[in-house]
């Protein structure tokens, strides 16, 4: 009998066997920064104007151009030319397209990417564009679909079946609010798994208490546990940064610097541009596919940012909704080598029904639906257009009203000299959070009704010009630089890597460019060393003494360095990565991964077991520990920084498209961070620092940037990789200015002309 279990594995198995000839042109010849240049497609350029596009040896572009619009068309023929895969990827996860490319066994995220609905509010924000706007985008995306129509095909446009598909308007929308995904989402599902069962209230106010970090809950697997890291790695969910005024700077000009923390997969999900025209002169950093300028400087301000981790959302229970609030439609979502498969979209008043969808299903039986900001028609890219053309902070924080997602803070650094931070979003006008349950009753007008009135940018907190003369951004509690404000939120990161930054940034009176970049480099975790110190106290402790006091003496007196190098920073992981485990087990809890909760509970939760059963598994973690121990020098042997292309996820395929693993320092909550989970061995690194940007405003040339992995997208070219080296190094790109540095810095040159 043919199962529907056999049936999926024929058609896997059919669509690998498919797949061969696509994975024999993954394999491309090498193409030089020449060759890439010289297939940038030219002819049939719609151009008012002509256009020079200078390039870099990494294919960094700085763009030319005599009118905005010109502009824009060559910024879109660029983004196709470098990333028309990763935007065509992008694309299909925005819409829930994902079938498309990989077969039947992507249905089910289809299903819940389409309920997710990234584009839902796309209609209504194009509606409300002002001209300018809307003139910018239908240029852009003209000179982005030229280059999809017109350019080569990447070479995993065959495995992915990747077509010449124009993007819209709404393509694009969604794609923005991708980026922008709530953090929150998938702590919540992993929590609401308990929901009704005895606890449930104390683990909910566990996680407000520890905060949720970057960390997967333990609570999902599977196919919820990929959906989860697929939408982290696309999402804006980390970060630091930090400005300086110009009264600590040694150079005499406010400083800057900025470093994402995202998905390690390349194509880098930023691209590096520089561009003049009449109304914008900047350089910066720019998500594939959209026409803003997300970090970066011009001649009056730089700026960064880093995610607020605000509660952006809200889940409302369902279940007594009249059933007149609820519409029905259906979907069909075409799926590769196979046939197309209908599912169900319910909406309601508080936002679509997410338990609808297996992968958003906390549990069996729960009628929910998720009210999310992302929903609402605010309007980043208007926003961020006009932020780039701010003279002063005070422009900035302005230009920022209506920015909704995801919520940020952007940190600003003046050429006058000022510094300011502004909480970029819009939230619900909450007056707190629920004791015992986050989900929301929808029949009540007091968890409802501040949907009904939105806070902006207007109404949250502003910090400008400090008297310490530096602001710092870590994706902390707004707590800590806004003292009484409105609730944002609850699963904010812990502040051992806010107060690390801030040690730093006081540990001179007058700042300089090469102190920022130690800073976006330290491995430092000041509460690791005290963490440490604490479990040793304990082992030391036990009657008859610590077992394996070779191994535990690795790690006395150790500052929380977790350089490469490190002999401490492996012996504590290791050691962590046995005992986290085993108390949670045994005190019936989740086994909660982010540092916030590691740091708030863990010794209170060690210490809460029976004297006996605490020494046994002290005891247990250390001897199982011990021979891994044994096998490695340092943390770099079993801490890897992988550069693998995307398709490296992919199961049975995937090895090959792994381009190197490096050794690297840092962790969860370094300043230069290296995410990881509790660890037993060797494991690669796949969230953290991943873009890097410095700016002096006392020189318009003094911005330098750089990118885990490279600039272009196209596997087999020399820029593909490019920046490694410079990233191991903690060095930067200048992204100069002024014309004539740009003219000497830049010397690859395309020129474009009107037809």
């Amino acid at each position: 009998m043919i199962t529907p279990r056999i049936l999926r594995a024929l058609a896997l198995s059919t669509g690998l066997l498919a797949l061969l000839p696509a994975c024999a042109a993954l394999a491309p010849a090498p193409a030089s920064v020449e060759q890439r240049l010289a297939a940038l497609p030219r002819s049939g350029l719609d151009l008012a104007r002509p256009v020079t596009i200078r390039w870099n040896e990494h294919m960094v572009p700085w763009i030319e151009a005599e009118t905005d619009a010109d502009l824009a068309h060559a910024l879109g023929l660029v983004h196709g030319h470098l990333r028309a895969g990763q935007i065509l990827i992008l694309r299909n996860i925005a819409r829930g397209r994902l079938s498309e490319m990989l077969g039947p066994l992507a249905t089910e995220y289809d299903h819940a990417l389409r309920i997710l609905d990234f584009g839902r509010a796309a209609p209504e924000i194009e509606r409300r564009w002002p001209p300018e706007t809307r003139a910018f985008v239908a240029r852009f995306l003209a000179g982005l679909n030229h280059a999809i129509r017109h350019g080569p095909l990447p070479p995993e446009a065959g495995l992915l079946a990747l077509r010449r598909e124009p993007l819209t308007v709404a393509d694009m929308l969604a794609i923005g609010r991708l980026a922008g995904s709530d953090v929150n989402w998938f702590p919540l599902i992993g929590l609401l798994q308990d929901r009704g069962q005895p606890g449930y209230a104390a683990r909910w106010q566990r996680l407000r208490e520890g905060g949720t970090g970057n960390a997967m809950p333990d609570g999902l697997a599977g196919r919820q546990a990929a959906l989860g890291a697929l939408l982290q790695d696309v999402s804006r969910s980390g970060s630091n940064t930090v400005a300086v005024a110009a009264a600590r700077s040694a150079s005499g000009g406010a400083m800057i610097a900025n470093d994402p923390h995202l998905g390690l997969v390349l194509p880098n999900v930023w691209l590096l541009a520089g561009m003049r025209s009449p109304s914008f002169h900047m350089v910066g950093m720019m998500v594939p596919g959209l026409p803003v300028v997300g970090f970066g400087r011009s001649p009056d301000l730089a700026w960064g940012g880093t995610n607020m981790r605000a509660a952006s959302s809200d889940v409302f229970d369902i279940t007594h909704l009249p059933a007149a609030e609820i519409t029905t439609r259906e979907t069909l979502i075409a799926r590769r080598f196979w046939t197309t498969a209908r599912r169900s979209l319910r909406d309601t008043p508080h936002g679509p029904v997410m338990s609808d969808a297996a992968l958003l299903r906390a549990r069996p039986g729960d009628s929910l639906a998720l009210r999310w900001a992302g929903h609402e028609p605010t309007d980043e890219i208007t926003a961020l257009l006009r932020a780039a053309r701010a003279r002063n902070g005070a422009e900035f924080r302005e230009s920022l009203v209506g920015f909704g997602v995801s919520p940020l803070n952007l940190v600003y650094a003046e050429r006058a000299g000022g510094i300011g931070r502004v909480a970029a979003t819009v939230l619900p006008s909450r007056r707190g959070f629920p004791e015992a349950d986050p989900v929301l009753d929808a029949r009540d007008p007091d968890a409802t009704g501040p949907w009904q009135r939105l806070w902006g940018v207007r109404d949250l907190p502003q910090l400008v010009d400090p008297a310490d003369g530096v602001i710092t951004s870590a994706n902390e509690n707004p707590e800590t630089w806004a003292p009484g404000g409105p609730p944002m939120g609850y699963s904010f990161s812990d502040d051992d890597r806010l107060m690390r930054l801030r040690t730093l940034l006081q540990a001179r009176p007058l700042l300089r460019v090469q102190d920022l970049v130690a800073l976006q480099a330290d491995t430092r975790a000041p509460k690791a060393a005290l963490l440490a110190a604490a479990l040793l106290q304990r082992l030391d402790a036990l009657p008859g003494g610590a077992p394996e006091p070779a191994m535990l003496a690795r790690m006395w007196g150790w500052d929380g360095d977790y350089a490469a190098t490190s002999e401490a920073a492996l012996v504590f992981e290791l050691l962590l990565g046995q005992i986290a485990p085993q108390v949670a087990e045994a005190r019936g809890l989740p086994l909660a991964t982010e540092w916030g909760a590691i740091t708030t509970f863990l010794l209170r939760d060690l210490d809460a077991l029976p004297a006996g059963e605490r020494e046994a598994l002290l005891r247990r973690a250390v001897e199982r520990a011990a021979p891994v121990a044994a096998r490695h020098r340092n943390w770099g042997e079993v801490h890897r920084m992988r550069a693998g292309y995307v398709l490296s996820f992919l199961p049975v395929v995937g090895e090959p498209f792994i381009q190197a693993r490096h050794p690297v320092g840092g962790s969860r909550e370094t300043p230069m961070k290296s995410g990881h989970g509790f660890i037993t061995g060797p494991h690669d690194v796949v969230f953290g620092s991943m873009a890097r940007h410095i700016s002096d405003m006392s020189d318009p040339d003094a911005n330098w940037f750089s990118l885990w992995g490279g600039q272009d997208g196209w596997l087999g070219s020399a820029a593909f990789l490019s920046q490694i080296p410079i990233w191991q190094r903690n060095e930067g790109i200048r992204l100069p200015l002024r014309p004539e540095v740009v003219a000497a810095e830049f010397p690859l040159v395309t020129r474009m002309v009107p037809q």
